[in-house]
């Protein structure tokens, strides 16, 4: 496969991970990069040998010229996304868009729109897709393993700390600056449950709210930012401590303490946890995203699903039970295990290659998993290598707002075909 060349719109900590497995996989080359923050932009430019007159502080920059590469990868903040997808794509961009593709369904039309328009490959970074775990899960499902699929029961187990480094002390805190829950974190499982089942529900239902990272739950001792805090020895959220065991562990550094500094020393983790976000008390910060939701889903043949995401688990794989006519699977990232109603038997199946699940894993071998079919899509010119289009992105991510508006409403939902 030859070379593709590769814009990097966004130099954040996704942006650094899609074009890294890009350029490790031998089949990319990075060539352009558009990023505001100067020490991210200087570096990128410096790892992959860019151009200075291809390393721009504005994602108008790069588009404001001729095409520069054969694919973008957007990753610039979620409500940053619409401007730079456009304009690329009618530039002929091929585009790899990090996920959400939007905050809103007109915005995230009129990026399918500019897709289909300009007749470029596209891609949202729905991971989980492409992961040893999913080929397999989806395999048996097509196979007809279990018949009919009738019912699904899936649990996405956020994790207490990762909730409260991204959620409440993090860019996704604010449904208003960011996006609701459902879309900025979950938006991956109901794509990934609308693939299992292969078609969207007729019908969505949802419940969850803040429960528990908010004023009425801090202690009356509890300080402002955890390095003052008498109660650190006790509190589960205590950000000193978190981050400076990130600290001596070097496979924290890229995620999640780059988050919060570029210099990995001591000095520079308290400095950013005395001024920045990351030091907030979780229960004096200004987030406002739930932290545990519930999503129901009916289909047209009668097949439910029940979704939960929840802050308060360990931080691992997702687990999901899928119930069939003629078969059971009971799956927790890595294995599945099959029981088949006509004869009894039971057998666990097991993924090769699957990674950790967090982002400094790979979300579980999905992130090397999808470049590499992105890059051989657009080598090949045949997007049909990926698993789904601006299209059915689209699509699922309506199920999203859908079953946020059940939740805000209190209401059913139903959803055009």
């Amino acid at each position: 496969m030859s070379a593709v060349t590769l814009a990097l719109a966004g130099a954040g900590l996704r942006g650094q991970a899609y074009a890294r497995h890009a350029v490790a996989s031998g089949h990319a080359r990075v060539v352009a990069v558009a990023e505001p923050d100067r020490h991210r932009r200087e570096s990128i430019a410096a790892e992959f040998g860019i151009a200075p007159e291809h390393v721009h502080e504005d994602w108008r920059d790069l588009a404001a010229g001729p095409r520069l590469a054969d694919a973008a990868i957007v990753a610039t903040q979620d409500r940053m996304h619409v401007g730079p997808a456009v304009a690329y794509a009618d530039l002929g961009y091929h585009i790899l868009l990090e996920k959400p593709m939007a905050p809103t369904d007109a915005e995230a039309t009129e990026i399918a729109d500019a897709a289909l328009r300009n007749k470029v490959i596209f891609a949202v970074c729905h991971v989980l897709r492409y992961t040893p775990y999913t080929q397999m899960l989806k395999g048996l499902l097509d196979e007809g393993r279990i018949g009919r699929l009738v019912s699904v029961q899936h649990l996405e187990p956020v994790g207490w700390w990762h909730h409260a480094h991204s959620f409440v002390r993090g860019n996704w805190n604010s449904s208003v600056t960011s996006g609701p829950m459902l879309l900025t974190k979950s938006c991956h499982d109901i794509d990934w449950l609308v693939h299992l089942f292969g078609r969207t529900p007729q019908r969505v239902s949802s419940f969850g709210s803040l429960t528990h990272f908010r004023a009425s739950e801090r202690p009356p001792e509890a300080a402002d930012r955890c390095l003052d805090c008498p109660l650190k020895q006790t509190c589960p959220y205590d950000a000193e401590k978190f981050y400076l065991d990130a600290l001596a562990d070097e496979e924290q550094h890229f995620w999640p303490l780059g988050a919060i500094t570029a210099e990995f020393t001591e000095s520079a983790v308290r400095a950013a946890l005395r001024t920045g976000p990351y030091g907030r008390c979780v229960y004096a910060s200004d987030n406002d995203v739930v932290d545990h939701q519930v999503v129901n889903m009916e289909f047209e043949d009668g097949a439910t699903c029940s979704f939960t995401m929840s802050a308060f688990t360990p931080m691992e794989h997702r687990r999901t039970r899928l119930m069939g006519t003629h078969g059971y699977l009971d799956g927790d990232g890595h294995s599945v295990r099959y029981v088949n109603f006509r004869t009894g038997a039971e057998e666990t199946l097991t993924a090769q290659g699957v990674s950790g699940p967090d982002a400094g894993d790979g979300h579980g071998g999905g992130d090397e998993a999808l470049v590499e079919a992105f890059l051989a899509a657009v080598a090949s010119n045949d997007p049909a290598l990926l698993s789904s289009d601006a299209t059915q992105s689209l699509a699922t991510h309506r199920v999203v707002w859908a079953a946020e508006e059940a939740r805000l409403t209190g209401t059913v939902v139903r959803l055009a075909p």
